[in-house]
């Protein structure tokens, strides 16, 4: 049973080997609002993992420490179970879905694990390393249900606590639920006024799905680019506390999640995971109470595979209005191109790339189709540069 006392014992067990992240103000995240984000990208490994991963390993029996753990991840669990294996004499073997990012791969390596790929989804690599630990006896260290584990997570609530008084709300993302439930288990016992939400992933969202039914439900597919909150089912363990603490569960999309990314690079000059992004979209993106004023966010991780942050990144402009792609249709004659770049100069819009199309069937045998990429400041620039287009004559496509 999780006890407070398990919380403050696992934050005196981390005190030299989890780093106290910063809370730090961001003013432009949400107007009107007082946006902090509880820097964890910023931990050790990178992830937030590591403090319940190794608060799990610290209370291991000599016998359990003498056949070694197994863990299953999509990548942040893993380098968390890794470096605190390897930091206390232990071998470990971790079971990831060969999906996983090769940079979290490489990492879970680094850091003296043997890793091993499987097939499919989260859910594929947690049966192996259930397997791997009934038949070869290592002590499986579970990502989110368990309560040390869980523990572990709770010492960013009693952080937070510490570095901010008068909060009215802290928001965190959740996979399994293993963080929402530590951070809202030592927010509520301590301070039951503050507000707890957890956020999820619209195309993974088993534990808003849980909530909903008051049953823990198994999705069939999960589908995000938030590979850290990737998972089909939640724990028994963590179903009942987020049902217990939390506040409430909201989702957000693909889409508000690359801009949430991009936001916290250009505004705060942080690099964060779409797991880690999760609970800034959906202040970003309205999804909590207005009369919120005050709140945490917890940024959980920073191990983006860099491979595709340059695509998040393309997503996240056009999500928050700072690219568009005009598809204009010309008459195809001398002088359209220049008419049109005229156009977009004058109002501001900077051409990125040009597509020159010919006339489809069914359309005039003089026409042709102009796609140009434009930058743009906001959504409100888009509209006014599609209007100027239509003032000037020509047929924006939609």
């Amino acid at each position: 049973m999780l006890t407070l006392d398990k919380v403050y014992h696992a934050r005196y067990v981390l005190r030299d080997v989890a780093r106290q992240t910063d809370l730090i103000l961001a003013p432009k995240i949400a107007p009107g609002r007082e946006v902090f984000l509880k820097t964890e990208n910023l931990q050790n490994t990178g992830s937030f993992k590591l403090r319940g991963a190794y608060y799990k390993i610290s209370q291991l029996t000599d016998e359990e420490r003498k056949h070694g753990v197994v863990a299953c991840s999509a990548g942040n669990h893993a380098q968390g179970v890794a470096l605190a294996a390897t930091a206390n004499g232990i071998p470990s073997i971790i079971c990831l879905p060969d999906g996983a990012p090769i940079s979290k791969v490489e990492a879970t390596k680094a850091y003296g694990a043997t890793v091993k790929l499987v097939p499919g989804v989260y859910d594929d690599a947690y049966e192996e390393a259930l397997r791997l630990a009934q038949e070869e006896g290592y002590t499986f260290v579970h990502p989110f249900n368990d309560e040390l584990v869980i523990a572990g997570q709770g010492t960013i609530g009693l952080e937070i606590l510490d570095q901010i008084q008068d909060a009215d709300a802290v928001v965190v993302p959740i996979g399994g639920g293993g963080l929402a439930s530590g951070i809202a288990f030592a927010v509520k016992s301590l301070r039951p006024d503050i507000k707890v939400y957890g956020v999820q992933a619209e195309g993974a969202a088993s534990m808003a799905a849980s909530l909903e039914e008051e049953r823990v439900v198994c999705l069939e597919e999960v589908t995000t680019v938030a590979d850290g909150i990737k998972v089909k089912e939640p724990g028994d363990n963590t179903f009942a506390l987020c049902r217990d603490y939390l506040d409430g569960i909201v989702t957000v999309n693909d889409d508000e999640i690359a801009a949430a990314i991009l936001a916290l690079i250009e505004q705060q000059k942080l690099i964060a995971e779409g797991a880690g992004a999760v609970s800034v979209a959906a202040v970003m993106f309205d999804k909590l109470p207005q009369d919120l004023k005050k709140i945490v966010c917890v940024v959980s991780g920073g191990n983006i595979d860099v491979t595709i942050l340059s695509k998040i990144i393309e997503r996240g402009l056009m999500t928050s209005g700072r690219s568009d792609v005009l598809a204009i249709e010309l008459e195809d004659k001398p002088g359209q191109l220049s008419a049109v770049s005229g156009i977009l100069g004058e109002l501001g819009a900077n051409v990125q790339t040009v597509a020159y199309e010919k006339a489809s069937e069914g359309s005039s045998i003089t026409a042709c189709v102009l796609r140009i990429s434009v930058e743009t400041r906001d959504r409100a620039h888009i509209r006014e540069v599609r209007q100027g287009l239509a003032d000037a004559g020509f047929r924006v496509l939609d």
